[in-house]
């Protein structure tokens, strides 16, 4: 298979491991008793899952169990380097997306051509980057979102009340400040007084007067 060449989604069972880790999943989730309070529209087939704050290793877990409850699969992107034996099948299984840095396509561009294929996918992102982000987002979600064609939806974990919540899906406009205050101001609704989400709007704020770069 060329190195350019999309991996196609399995048609098999999933691996034991894959079923074993989503058990673990959510046990854990139903277990701490997380629960979601602002559901996911139901007519959304496609769209980037913009996740925040990343703070936690256990982000994922959060997501999938909130993601399961509203009858879907999360998709995350991996390098291409994992879908390799024997990883592969089980990285599919778990919903991940190769992105391959050898490509002629970037990183974008390979994620849009999936959105293309697939009838399907909600791909998770945490726009941090990082755990020890300040808060201010990486772009790329943005970029894979307006690629694709389709919309981002807020995703907020609430780790001290356990709950998730989802906001109203956004279609990408091209005007990533203005796009991005919104998102922001729905996650300072949530939670005003967390300085991550102070320091969001003010990055888009920022970006709105030119002070910032995108």
């Amino acid at each position: 298979m060329s190195h350019m060449e999309p991996i196609a989604a399995p048609v098999r069972a999933p691996t034991l491991l894959s079923r074993l880790v989503r058990r673990i999943i959510l046990t854990i989730w139903y277990a701490q008793g997380w629960k979601v309070v602002d559901p996911l529209p139901k007519h959304l087939k496609k769209f980037v899952l913009a996740g925040a704050p990343h703070t936690s290793n256990w982000d994922f877990v959060f997501f999938t169990g909130a993601t399961h409850e509203e009858g879907i699969r999360p998709n995350f992107m991996g390098k291409h380097t994992l879908f390799q034996w024997p990883m592969r099948n089980f990285m599919l299984d778990m919903g991940g997306v190769s992105v391959d840095r050898r490509s002629r396509l970037n990183a974008t561009e390979q994620v849009a051509a999936e959105f293309a294929r697939r009838d399907d996918l909600a791909l998770v992102i945490a726009c941090e980057g990082t755990r020890k982000s300040d808060g201010k987002w990486k772009s790329g979600f943005y970029h894979i979102a307006r690629a694709a064609g389709v919309p981002i939806v807020p995703a907020f974990a609430d780790h001290g009340t356990r709950i998730v919540s989802f906001g109203e899906p956004l279609i990408p406009t091209g005007n990533y400040g203005e796009d991005l205050l919104k998102i922001a101001e729905w996650f300072r609704s949530k939670l005003p007084d967390y300085e991550r989400f102070k320091v969001l709007e003010q990055q888009a704020r920022d970006i709105i007067a030119g002070k910032n770069d995108v």
